[in-house]
């Protein structure tokens, strides 16, 4: 079984590209399904799951035939480019590259902010959609499973996330380079998610003179302003009350923008150009780029933000060294894992035998309880019945190995005796303490 991982993030691809290939959580299934269909491994089990957030989104596969093209032609048609346009953009791992990927992702050591822990829940929705979707086998949900066990230990045993700066939190230190004082500002959050949420608390805690969230339907908006004791209006609504915010913070999964150039200038004009200052944690934009140009307008992207939330990066290479050999471990593991899986000829050999010798072992204990049951009903000595238990378990477990001693030529026999010797006698002498 071949394991890889194809995907663009925000250190190899730009913003509105990045939007290209962003997949909403009720697309994953359906896309999911499509791109089993496309790699046609002529029957042959496949394997995927897709991980998509506003920094990255990338394609896990894992298939007895190893056809990583194929996955890149099916991300290039999701995105409407040719595989030319999107393959200087594309990073592709494979084997024990994909498994330290996935690990490095899932520790917050790939992310914008390094050590973020939001990436490791984002990862778990991705492996559930990808169960649900029937697209899940045993070999991407051991990665997978690995993935959270290792950051779950980077995260306890090293300081990875001690010195971090959310992109919330950067998104509040830049309003207070604009703004004299935070709690004289009115805020608007453009969104009810994850992400809003984080940025409402942060705002929150500088107490700003006006909390608002604008949501596509009010029971959500509602759910989320009682938090933070917040107003909330319809997203249809959000032109005509623009003027009155100070800071806009927007994160949707609208596919399109929902805040343009028009009705910025509108607001500005209102607001007698008094500046706005505005963060778009879309991926694809929420606002329109051309807003960016705009006098009086301070726009940032998630891109934006990105020499904000690198600060601090010096005090965390000590634990970045140390969540590197963590995942150098977990890694072996996992290819260690792969490696059972397989023969000298590639074929699944390990694993089936192993399998195989626990179904004899069991079949010769049920055998023996059985005699051993006839045998007490018959009223026959319980010492003497247990005797019989044992004596014949070790006769039926030692019958292949004694038979092959006395079989074949000489030097057949000696290398049986090796063997027969590694495995009974030498593991019995480790189990005593000898």
């Amino acid at each position: 079984m071949a394991v890889w991982t194809l995907g663009i993030n925000h250190h190899t691809a730009p913003l509105d590209l990045r939007g290209r290939f962003a997949f909403a959580m009720d697309q994953i299934a359906p896309a999911l399904q499509g791109l089993r269909a496309s790699l046609g491994t002529q029957g042959r089990p496949v394997e995927t799951a897709l991980l998509s957030t506003c920094n990255r989104t990338e394609v896990y596969c894992a298939a007895d035939l190893l056809v990583p093209e194929h996955t890149l032609h099916w991300l290039a048609a999701r995105g409407g480019l040719s595989v030319q346009q999107l393959q200087p953009h594309a990073y592709l791992h494979q084997g024990d590259g994909a498994a330290r990927h996935a690990f490095r992702v899932a520790s917050g050591l790939d992310s914008m902010v390094l050590g973020e822990a939001q990436i490791l829940g984002q990862m778990k929705n991705a492996v559930r959609a990808a169960e649900g979707a029937g697209a899940l086998g045993s070999t991407l949900n051991q990665l997978f499973q690995r993935s959270f066990a290792v950051a779950k230990e980077v995260r306890t045993s090293t300081d990875i996330g001690a010195h971090s700066i959310s992109m919330a939190a950067a998104a509040v230190r830049l309003a207070g380079q604009l703004f004299e004082d935070l709690a004289q500002i009115r805020v608007l959050f453009v969104g009810a998610g994850e992400m809003i949420e984080l940025c409402a608390t942060h705002f929150a805690a500088r107490k700003p003179r006006q909390i608002a969230i604008a949501n596509r339907t009010l029971e959500r908006g509602e759910k989320l302003a009682t938090r933070f004791d917040a107003s909330v209006m319809r997203l249809a609504d959000l032109p005509e009350h623009l003027h009155e915010f100070d800071a806009v913070i927007s994160c949707t999964a609208s596919q399109l923008p929902i805040i343009g150039l028009g009705a910025i200038e509108r607001a500005l004009k209102k607001r007698r150009h008094r500046p706005i200052f505005m963060v778009d944690l879309a991926v694809p934009r929420d606002i329109e780029p051309e807003v960016k140009q705009v006098p009086d307008v301070y726009l940032y992207t998630v891109d934006d933000l990105a020499g904000v939330v690198h600060s601090g990066q010096a005090q965390r290479e000590a634990a970045v060294a140390q969540a590197e050999a963590i995942i150098d471990v977990g890694v072996q593991g996992f290819m260690h894992w792969m490696d059972l899986r397989k023969g000298a000829d590639g074929a699944s050999a390990v694993v089936p035998l192993i399998q195989q010798l626990h179904a004899q072992a069991d079949d010769w204990r049920a055998q023996e309880i059985a005699r051993a049951k006839k045998l007490l009903a018959k009223g026959q000595d319980v010492d003497s019945v247990l005797e019989a238990l044992s004596r014949g378990l070790t006769q039926k477990m030692l019958h292949g190995a004694m038979a092959e001693l006395r079989a074949g030529d000489a030097e057949t026999r000696s290398h049986t005796a090796e063997t027969v010797s590694r495995l009974f006698l030498r593991s019995s002498r480790s189990q005593n303490g000898l």
